[in-house]
């Protein structure tokens, strides 16, 4: 049902999760653990998926959030959850430090990163997809933390599924705009043999914003979200189907 990070393992009263498609109550092309909001699945099934993820994570389900993401650069501190379900702030990265408040993520080919400050008990959950990766999603969201108390040196930070380099082919244009911002950005593009297009490597991109941000332990789960149909949603393969929508998973934390 969820994947744990080595480099968040163990630490004391924090708990997170990356996790998977399985173990939820969804069906059809939402089976089985969709905990997408916005998607067109029952609702009282992405209610119930979201319910066994704050279980799992030791939360009260009303007490385990996600912002409605828009591919931004913003992270926002929180400390409750939202007064309404429809009330979710447009921004793409929660931080608290608010003991039983699970801060959650939705993904489904872009890489969710997960973040704790274990000696100042801040914990932070962001969501890059490249837009928000090159427009500095991941910096704000540490930058939030080290302004309620975190230290740069102290947090920790892992990188989770997403699509990979060997499936994620993106056009000129797009290589163009990281080539723009900084010329080393080109390491993380690769053309395969035969291969029409480029390809970018999204987790080694975020794992080098972490790492340019001061996060010097910033691990990453090397799943990919395309190619492991068996374990997660992917965006690109439900186009690749033709499929009228897609799931979601969550990856989250939560302090306490």
């Amino acid at each position: 049902m969820r994947v744990i990070a080595e480099n968040l393992e163990g630490l004391d009263d924090i708990r997170h999760g990356f996790f998977t498609s399985r173990g939820g109550v969804s069906k059809g092309i939402y089976e089985s653990l969709n905990c997408g909001l916005g998607s067109k699945d029952n609702p009282d099934h992405v209610r119930e998926n979201r319910a066994r993820v704050a279980a799992e994570l030791g939360a009260r389900a009303d007490h385990l959030i996600s912002p409605w993401q828009v591919h931004s650069a913003l992270a926002l501190v929180v400390d409750e959850p939202w007064p309404k379900e429809g009330d979710r702030p447009r921004v793409d990265a929660l931080v608290t430090k608010k003991p039983g408040l699970a801060i959650g993520i939705l993904t489904a080919d872009c890489a969710p990163v997960l973040f704790c400050d274990p000696k100042a008990r801040i914990v932070a959950a962001a969501h890059a997809g490249w837009r928000g990766a090159v427009g500095g999603v991941l910096e704000d969201a540490i930058g939030k933390m080290c302004s309620i108390g975190a230290q740069r040196e102290d947090i920790i930070a892992t990188v989770g599924p997403a699509i990979s380099v060997e499936v994620y082919e993106v056009g000129d244009e797009f290589r163009s705009s990281f080539l723009e911002q900084h010329p080393g950005n080109e390491r993380f593009f690769v053309r395969p043999q035969g291969a029409a297009k480029v390809h970018f490597d999204l987790q080694a991109f975020a794992v080098h914003r972490l790492k340019q941000a001061g996060v010097t332990n910033a691990g990453v789960v090397n799943h990919c979200t395309f190619l492991r149909k068996d374990s997660y949603f992917s965006f690109r393969r439900s186009q690749k189907h033709s499929d009228s929508d897609y799931g979601r998973q969550i990856s989250a934390i939560v302090i306490g």
